[in-house]
């Protein structure tokens, strides 16, 4: 270039409105190596005949369900689970123009299909997924890794209902129910009637209030009332059978093993949640998730509305059986698992149990296990004589056996044993703090389980189980909460969150799948 010649900016034309003599084809634009084509073949090949038995004949053309599951499976892949935000996709990305087939949905068809229709039939099309990635080789249906976490409903926080409350409230009734009778009496006693005493009343309802009241009032009719009496009278007539209604409907609610709920979203339960920003302990509405993973695959999930892990394992195992066809021939869970009717419902199942006990852990530690000697499950058993030594030299005799229940409602044998003379005893103050001889609750049951348990989880593959459970289960969880930012529930009832779950889960494994 000739010397003293400035140099210009070249820049690449645009062409914009330029006509073109093909349309683009979508299937050119798209690599053969893009996930929305993996979730394209997946679901191409499940079998979805019970989704289609959930359409009715006649009326007018409905969208294909098998191409809405692929737009929805293939949104929850890609974190958008809002159905405004698949709508949107749906006319502008053109990975979803592709597999809907250039079709487009509103928001309230996918939704309408999502909470409606999959409610019945998303659960087998999971399963299908898993035996499909089974046969590949990715994953194993017979270990099983077993964890929950506890995610957020989409309920009012400040809205709620607690068991304790209405017990408190019914009792209040009832004590002033009483307090009014005994008024009564002492003013009109030959009037009344012993039929509608409250006191003989096991279980107080508004029948019996209103039968009761109205009794009183007949009887205090002609009588001199004080003003305050019957002033409470009235205001007992007028509120105390609607509320003893309402109490009912919500006991109802609340069903056996449940302490609250939210008023917007009946099925879920007020829980401790570690995302606490304001770092008081607030409890929220949220479910109980619990998923057995292998792999880090979701092979079963499950929703409870129990705030622990405890009460989850029968029925998740339940389930899972019931879905896959096939009993795991062994399952590795944490402490919040290790109770009595866990443990025994594994062995009556034959399923080897990695499960830890709640002192596990303790046991591991020499300086923690033997700071405290005096402990029941520190104390020299003597199997053929049937009874204990304290490490002071006195023996536990056993004393009597008697049934006990769980919060759980599981039935346990507790066998009590009682020493014979503490007294002189220069352990006794580390010892206990009983006013006479030491007496000690064993279920015997119970520990030959958790000596069962802490043996086999000692064993070298007892190792390496609780190694792999901390990089199996846990990182599905931190991946779709922290990675895909799903920390809360978008629908209500557990029904619906149910197919949500379904979806998350199908999504995590696909991406898992997409990512091998």
């Amino acid at each position: 270039m000739a010397r003293g010649k400035s140099l210009s900016v070249a820049f690449k034309s645009t062409h914009q409105n330029q006509g073109m003599l093909f349309p683009p084809d979508l299937n050119e634009l798209i690599s053969s190596d893009h996930p929305v084509r993996i979730v394209n073949d997946i679901i191409d090949q499940i079998d979805i005949s019970m989704l289609l038995l959930q359409y009715k004949p006649g009326g007018a053309s409905s969208y294909h369900p098998r191409m809405l599951l692929k737009v929805l499976v293939y949104a929850y892949v890609n974190n958008i689970y809002s159905s405004r935000r698949i709508e949107e996709a749906l006319h502008q990305n053109i990975y979803f123009m592709w597999v809907s087939g250039m079709n487009k949905p509103d928001h309230n068809t996918v939704n309408r299909f999502r909470s409606g229709r999959l409610q019945k039939t998303l659960q087998p099309i999971f399963t299908q997924v898993v035996h499909l990635l089974c046969a590949e080789g990715l994953l194993s249906i017979k270990d099983l890794y077993t964890d929950g976490t506890k995610i957020e409903a989409n309920a009012n926080r400040y809205s709620f209902v607690w068991g304790n409350s209405i017990k408190h409230n019914k009792e209040k009734i009832s004590k002033q129910l009483n307090e009014l009778w005994k008024y009564a009496q002492s003013v009109a006693a030959a009037e009344l009637d012993d039929d509608t005493d409250p006191s003989g009343f096991k279980k107080i309802d508004s029948t019996k209030v209103q039968a009761t009241i109205a009794a009183i009032n007949e009887a205090l009719k002609d009588k001199p009332v004080d003003k305050k009496m019957r002033q409470k009278l009235g205001y007992a007539g007028k509120h105390w059978p609607a509320a003893l209604d309402k109490y009912e409907q919500q006991e109802k609610i609340l069903g056996p093993g449940r302490n609250s709920y939210s008023k917007t979203d009946t099925d879920a339960t007020f829980m401790r949640m570690k995302e606490d920003h304001m770092k008081n302990g607030q409890l929220k509405p949220a479910y109980n998730l619990q998923i057995s993973t292998n792999n880090q695959y979701i092979l079963s999930y499950s929703l409870h509305p129990n705030p622990t892990d405890t009460a989850t394992l029968k029925d998740h195992l339940s389930q899972h059986i019931k879905q896959l066809k096939t009993k795991p021939a062994n399952i590795t869970a944490d402490a919040g698992y290790g109770s009595e009717q866990n443990y025994q419902w594994l062995e009556d199942k034959r399923i080897t149990a990695y499960v830890k006990h709640n002192q596990f852990d303790r046991h591991q530690n020499k300086n923690i296990r033997y700071k405290k000697r005096f402990t029941v499950d520190q104390l020299e058993y003597d199997d053929k004589k049937d009874r204990f030594k304290c490490p002071g030299g006195q023996i536990l005799s056993r004393k009597r056996t008697y049934k006990s229940r769980s919060r759980a409602g599981y039935e346990q044998t507790i066998t009590q044993y009682q020493s014979r003379n503490c007294d002189g005893c220069p352990l006794r103050g580390d010892c206990h703090q009983q006013s006479g001889n030491r007496i000690i609750d064993v279920n015997h049951n119970y520990r030959r389980l958790k000596n069962q348990a802490e043996k086999r989880l000692r064993t070298r593959r007892g190792i390496q189980k609780r190694k792999q459970r901390c990089f199996d289960t846990e990182p599905v969880f931190a991946n779709i909460k922290h990675n895909h930012h799903f920390k809360r529930f978008m629908l209500r009832g557990i029904e619906k969150v149910t197919v949500e779950t379904g979806l998350l889960a199908l999504a995590h494994n696909i991406r898992k799948k997409i990512a091998c």
